[in-house]
């Protein structure tokens, strides 16, 4: 297996220690470099159509359980609609999604249901809910959402980056739990194997296309819910066609902010994400930090 490129791109003072409102188009600029880095295009276009084609039907999986100051934000998911449309994907085609609309609300977003516009909604939204057929694989037996399920033909996961009291690291992969109905029952052994599991099932292997990691603000302890006092201004995106190596990054990440800090590393603290050890082995992409290619770039 080939080495797995993963770029990090940052803006400088993009976000103060206290997080408030980000520019969206210094975030569209991010996105937007980011994705050429990714995708080698240069500054000619993102490339965005190499990964995404565009009469595809995206489902932008994002995270809202963390409320309003730790959740994707949505002059991010705007940002990367733009980016879409520039490319060609037609805004009736792009569904911004999560579990409950209560979540996505309480996170700044407006809903929308609309067939012709841009959709924003939850799996609870009345219509869509869950499948009613349990898919077993491996040590997974779960009801899928119908947004991954049904409309959805290429998946991203913009996903927050956190560090998570069970499974150590929260990040693209864990954020396909909220596509099941019972994520509480795949949390033992530091969500080893689950999250590499649910990952694999079909559903959502075959569709995802690409990860983006939310890092403008990363809770690095006490995660996943916001706790200011751990919460480090990191303002930038993790991306990678890799979805165990972007989550693998993420959390070499958290370790440096934890370490600068006085804290322990995850394995001390018997945090440490095995799951993405286990991706590995399932061939889901490159957890060997040897084996992926890192690209760094400050706007």
């Amino acid at each position: 297996m080939s080495a797995s490129k993963v770029v990090i791109v940052r803006g400088r003072n993009l976000l103060t220690s206290g997080g408030g409102d980000v520019p969206q188009a210094k975030v569209s600029l991010l996105l937007k470099r980011g994705l050429q880095l990714l995708t080698g295009e240069g500054k000619s276009g993102t490339g965005i159509n190499t990964i995404i084609k565009r009469d595809d039907r995206v489902g932008i999986k994002i995270n809202t359980i963390g409320g309003k100051k730790l959740s994707t934000r949505p002059e991010v998911s705007l940002a990367l609609a733009n980016i879409l449309t520039e490319a060609g994907v037609q805004t009736k085609n792009m569904v911004f999604w999560d579990r409950t609309n209560r979540e996505l609300r309480d996170a700044g977003y407006t809903l929308n249901m609309n067939r012709e516009g841009l959709k924003v909604y939850g799996t609870d939204t009345e219509g869509a809910g869950y499948g009613t057929e349990l898919v077993s694989h491996l040590n997974v037996g779960s009801l899928f959402s119908s947004i991954q399920a049904n409309f959805v033909t290429a998946s991203i996961s913009l996903a927050m980056l956190k560090d998570h009291g069970m499974a150590g690291v929260t990040a693209g992969m864990k954020n396909y739990f909220g596509a099941i109905h019972n994520p509480n029952k795949y949390h033992d052994n530091n969500c080893n194997p689950a999250v590499a599991e649910v990952f694999d099932v079909g559903l959502i292997k075959e569709k995802h296309r690409l990860t983006i990691l939310d890092c403008l603000l990363v809770q690095y302890h006490r995660g996943p819910s916001f706790h200011s006092q751990w919460a480090e201004p990191y303002g930038g995106f993790v991306f990678s066609l890799d979805p165990v190596a972007a989550d693998v990054v993420g959390w070499q990440l958290i370790e440096k902010l934890r370490a600068g800090k006085g804290l322990p590393p995850l394995k001390e603290e018997s945090r440490e994400p095995l799951y993405l050890a286990t991706a590995e082995k399932m061939g889901l992409g490159q957890a060997n930090l040897n084996n992926i290619k890192i690209i760094k770039e400050e706007i």
